[in-house]
Parts: C-alpha cells; structure tokens; sequence
C-alpha cells in the first residue's frame, strides 16, 4: 500500500460517512468576508442598499493571491464593514439579507470542447474558485504554472485523512461524474494527459465508483488507493505517495511536476464551465457533539450560529468548536462566524475530548521525529525556542513545518511543540528579512 515516511493514524470517527449530502436552508443573513483566501482581502462592488441576485459578483480580486467573491443568496446588502473572522480578528466583510427568492444572476454555461486552456481559466477565475480543501489558495492560479515549470501529472485529492470530516467522500459517492468532468477540465487547461484520482483505503467504496467510471471514459485517468494515513491528504506527502517524488524544501508541488487539487474544487471547476455558476456553496461536514450530524452543502457566509441552531444545538457540555477537524481545525472564539470557501466542516467537543495534560520534560523517546512527516527534529525547535537561543533555529528549517500537529499527537510528555514551532516560525520569518 503506498504512503509516505511518518505520520499516525488517529481515531477516525467517521460516524457521517454513511449521511447523504443535506441541502442546507437559504439563511436569512449571510456575512461574505473580503478574505477568503492567503492573499490580500478582495475590493467590494457593491454598496449598502444594493440589490444583488444569487451568483452575482459582489467583489474582485485586488492582489495577485486573491480571489472574486460572488453573493450566496439573492437580497440586499444590508452593510460593508468589520465583522468577527475564524482568525481572530474583525475582518471587512459583506452583510446580506436574504429575500428568500434564491433568485439567480444569469449564469452562462460553456461548451468545454470549443473552449481553449485560457479560455477556461478566464472562467474559473470570475468564477471565484479557491482551493476547497482547507487552503483557498486561489484555483487560476494553479493551473497558470510559470514558464519552466513542466507540468506533467494531475492529482485529484480525495484523501481526506482528517478524523470526522466525511464531506469529500460522500461528494465522491454522489457526483463522481462531476469530479472527473472538473478534472479533465483542469488537464486541459494545464496542457497534461495524465491525472490520477488519489484517495485513502478507507473509501474504497468511492475508488469503485470513480473506477467503473473510468472504464467507460477512455482518457489517461488512474485511480491510487493509498494507505489510511494522516496527513496523507497533504500535498507533499500525497506527491511521494503516489508518485514517489519530492517536493524540495521551500518550494512547490509544480517544482516536481505536478499539480494538486481537491475533489471539491474539481467538482467546482465544472459548475463553473458547464453549468456557468460560479462558487458559491460548498459542502462542509457537522460532526461531533451536535443533536444533528451530516454533510451539507451550504452557502458560504452561513453563520456557524445558524448550522448549530440547524442542528438543534449542542449534545452535551460542549467546551470547544472547531472550524475543520481536531487536528488543524481553527478553534472559534464565538459562533458569530461565518463559513470561509476553504472551511470543510464544523466540529464540536467535549471537555473530555479538549482537555491537554500539563506537558512534562522531553524523555528523548524520538517519537516526534518518527512521526513528521517532512522529516525535522520537532523537539529540538521546540526546546531551543523555549530557551530563546533563537540563533540556532535555521539549523532546524522550521519554515518546512505545516503545523500538521502530528508530532504533539503522538508525545507522551504533550510537550506544546505545534505552538513553540509556530514562534519559532515567526521568529526565522523575522530575523531572515
């Protein structure tokens, strides 16, 4: 079974892999926020009062890592300003209210065989779409690889190695067709024949489906059943898993000749080209401690107040809820948040399933080193940035860190290592300007 070098395998609680996609309510009230997206925040078009329909732009891009916003509902828009973001801070964002009519902008669907590789990324790109896998690093941009960098394979990133989080697989259940329409739309656009649709082996149910599909479908499209593995879904490790390459350190999956995707964003990539629609829905999972559990596909700038109140709230004392799943999800300071594209589920636990031991001293097991999966010497960037000998962390590239949290999973002493990495990334990212 392939894979790569590290990682664990937490409890997987998939309880909603079972639960057919849910249409969610039209909210009365969205919040859209200008930053959906690692770049700068997006440039409104529209104003208080505005009239806008569902589909419609109601922001541009205005850096080279943003992305085009489009309204979820059709109404008015009821403000522009400041409002509470999953990262902490009050963040500009567009308030709409719903008229309930869910009336759409006119959407203008394109036939994929007369369209050439600019022309479909034109389309994604006024169609918003941003990496739906958890990273909202803009779509267009991805398929617009610089010069030089020669593009061979297509990975469609199905994996989904997060515990609880099921939203993925049951899209690859329930609209595999779609999924391979999006992606031979991306092998287009980039100029590659070859794709390859990886997944773990606990989904081996929708590796059937994509692969009876296929059969049918006559192109260069493989299906790669990999091991059951956290973080498997991550771009690096999926890259030498199913092909056996490395990413080099600093740089990008296209440095190795590929480009990675996620099943929902492919599936959006076809909306937006046949369909014309662009995005502005997803499907997230609601998992944990909720009255309701499910997948649901619902509009982004839903308020997470409104998904539990949907739910019918919370099933037990529940201490923490986290935007995404327990290992990298965000944890929310209020419920007064609204969905972001790159937001693939809601997740509410326990005070058991939240409280962390007092971490004790470092006993040297290496278990941490065992674990990464790019390979650093976590207790050791830890440890140095805990005794300030800030000098010494180049020596250690904690840049490579992706806060995967796999080294504090499997720490008997639950030593604080994610966090003391992070400043230790802040500090390199300072020190080295």
């Amino acid at each position: 079974m392939k894979s790569f070098e590290g990682g664990v395998h937490p409890f997987e609680k998939k309880q909603t892999s079972s639960q057919k996609i849910e249409k969610f309510p039209l909210p009365k009230n969205i919040v859209v926020h200008l930053a959906q997206q690692p770049g700068s925040a997006s440039k409104p078009l529209v104003k208080a009062g505005d009239y806008v329909k569902t589909g419609q732009k109601i922001a541009e891009a205005a850096g080279f890592l943003a992305t085009d916003s489009h309204s979820p509902v059709s109404g008015k828009i009821l403000s522009i300003e400041k409002m509470p973001h999953p990262c902490g801070l009050n963040l500009e964002a567009v308030s709409i209210e719903s008229d309930g009519k869910d009336e759409p902008a006119d959407f203008k669907p394109s036939d994929p065989g007369e369209l050439s590789s600019s022309e479909i990324i034109k389309i994604v790109k006024d169609a918003g779409i941003a990496g739906l896998g958890g990273a909202a690093f803009p779509t267009h941009i991805k398929l617009s690889p610089p010069a030089g960098k020669n593009i061979d394979t297509l990975i469609i990133n199905g994996c989904e190695c997060e515990p609880y989080l099921t939203c993925d697989h049951r899209l690859m259940l329930e609209e595999p067709a779609k999924i391979i329409s999006g992606m031979n739309l991306i092998l287009k656009a980039l100029g590659v024949k070859n794709g390859i649709i990886a997944l773990e082996d606990n989904k081996k149910d929708a590796a059937e489906k994509f692969e009876k599909l296929l059969k049918s479908d006559g192109r260069n499209i493989s299906v790669a059943v990999l091991k059951t593995k956290y973080p498997q879904g991550a771009e690096k490790q999926l890259i030498k898993a199913v092909l056996n390459r490395e990413v080099p350190s600093g740089k990008l999956p296209m440095d190795a000749g590929c480009v990675v995707q996620n099943v929902q964003t492919a599936k959006a990539v076809h909306d937006a080209v046949i369909e014309g629609r662009p995005l502005y829905e997803r499907v997230i999972t609601v998992c944990g401690h909720f009255k309701k559990t499910g997948n649901f596909s619902v509009r982004i700038g839903t308020l997470i107040s409104d998904i539990v109140d949907f739910c019918g709230g919370f099933d037990g004392d529940v201490k923490k809820v986290l935007m995404g799943g327990p290992m990298m999800g965000i944890p929310l300071y209020t419920l007064d948040v609204s969905i972001l594209k790159g937001n693939n589920g809601v997740l509410a636990l326990t005070e058991n399933e939240t409280v962390y031991a007092e971490p004790s001293n470092c006993i040297r097991c290496g278990k941490c080193v065992d674990v990464c999966p790019v390979g650093l010497v976590p207790t050791m960037i830890s440890r140095l940035t805990e005794r300030e000998r800030y000098e010494d962390l180049d020596n250690y590239s904690p840049l490579d860190c992706m806060e995967c949290g796999a080294c504090a999973y499997e720490c008997p002493a639950k030593i604080h290592l994610v966090q003391n990495i992070k400043v230790a990334k802040i500090i390199v990212k300072r020190d080295n300007k």
